[in-house]
């Protein structure tokens, strides 16, 4: 089936009465047995990988679940309460004291911070590297190297990795490939096509679609599956039953909402190309930009997320603070991924390092997210912002 079926049909099976085209919300804690023998047969549960207890999975967590894991293309998926925990869970299933983890040094703020800091406090050897890096990370990984983290693009900068090219050189040392596929979301970027063994995704964003819910998933191969799990059963990680809900139900129209995004993405970068107020575009989808050719070849589609330069003329904080504050149609908040079109400075000088690189901007850093709003409109509300700016 192709991916908008499967974003329709995936999950349909879970409920008393198939009839139903959703599945029921179980509000509930307790699963209660009909004998003792039942009861026992829990033991043979992998790690409570079954409808045993409600912290484990209900029917509609099992649902989404299955839905989200063909739509990715992995074995199974895991639902935690936050992207954050979708990230952090399954480093902590996977490391160990001793064991060294690479981070491309342009990650989520997030992942660095506990990575260089609980990560690191629990004995695990911590490095950042290059994400352009690609095949070269070979020079990198050690024999007590376990997982090879990857984010692409990247937070913020918007660096496109060679996950192939990285994935060979970590699967020849018996490391694991990490991957935060928030960005492209499961409908553009297939993780397991090109050798990523535990994807990540922060549901809060493209799956979920209306700025409604804060969800994480991970989603892993049916080799990797077992330690993430047993990862998921220690921690006790789990999604509310009306969030999940919620995330189904964003779910079956990922693939008519994203093609909207992506497509006001790229008329809002064209048009910010063309400003004086704008040094320089990062969108990978674009054919300027250093990561082009990557993102044709490995993926299928962009969101509408990405970032600009603004120009050093124009970067004081003052002028900065006259930008945003002018605004009208474009919010200003920690997140991104609803039908709300977002706009914030972005300060990547926290997370990279050499910085700034050879021939950066000078200027502010803004990061752009394209919602559902008509880009007319958007462009007017920029330009009536650029003006302020100019004003201050």
């Amino acid at each position: 089936m192709k991916d908008a079926t499967r974003a329709v049909r995936g999950g349909r099976s879970p409920g008393p009465d198939p009839r139903f085209v959703n599945p029921p919300v179980y509000h509930a804690s307790t699963v209660l047995f009909e004998d003792l023998e039942s009861l026992k047969g829990t033991a043979k549960l992998r790690y409570g990988d079954g409808v045993s207890y409600a912290v484990h999975g209900t029917p509609g967590t099992y649902a989404f679940e299955e839905a989200l894991a063909e739509l990715e293309g992995g074995h199974r998926t895991r639902i935690c309460s936050a992207g954050a925990q979708a990230l952090s869970g399954p480093l902590l299933a996977c490391l160990a004291a001793g064991d060294h983890v690479l981070i491309p040094d342009a990650v989520y703020g997030n992942t660095r911070d506990f990575a260089a800091g609980m990560l690191a406090r629990f004995g695990v050897s911590v490095e950042f590297y290059d994400p352009l890096i690609g095949g070269g990370i070979r020079a990198l990984i050690r024999p007590e190297t376990k997982v090879v983290y990857t984010e692409s693009p990247g937070s913020q900068t918007f660096d496109v990795q060679d996950i192939p090219a990285i994935a060979e050189e970590a699967h020849k040392a018996g490391a694991l490939v990490f991957m935060d596929n928030t960005w492209a979301s499961p409908l553009y970027f297939k993780p397991f096509e090109h050798g990523v063994d535990v994807s990540i995704q922060a549901v809060t964003k493209y799956i979920a679609g209306h700025g409604d819910l804060v969800m994480g998933a991970v989603t892993a191969t049916e080799a990797a599956y077992p330690q993430i799990q047993k990862g998921w059963y220690h921690l006790g990680l789990s999604g509310s039953p009306d969030d999940t809900y919620l995330a189904l139900r964003g779910l079956r129209t990922i693939h008519v909402r994203l093609p909207r995004h992506w497509e006001s993405g790229i008329a809002l970068g064209d048009w910010l190309r063309a400003r004086d107020e704008v040094e320089e575009v990062l969108h990978p989808a674009m054919p300027h930009d250093p990561g082009h050719a990557i993102w044709k070849r490995d993926f299928r589609g962009a969101g509408g997320l990405f970032a600009f330069w603004m120009a050093e003329g124009l970067s004081s904080a003052a002028q900065i603070s006259a930008f945003c504050n002018r605004l009208e149609l474009f919010g200003m908040g920690f997140s991104w991924g609803s039908y709300q079109s977002m706009l914030m400075p972005v300060n990547p000088r926290r997370t990279a390092s050499p910085w700034p690189r050879p021939g950066q901007p000078k200027g502010q850093l803004v990061r752009v997210y394209a919602g559902l709003e008509d880009v007319d409109d958007l462009k007017a509300d920029l330009d009536a912002a650029f003006a302020a700016a100019r004003a201050a």
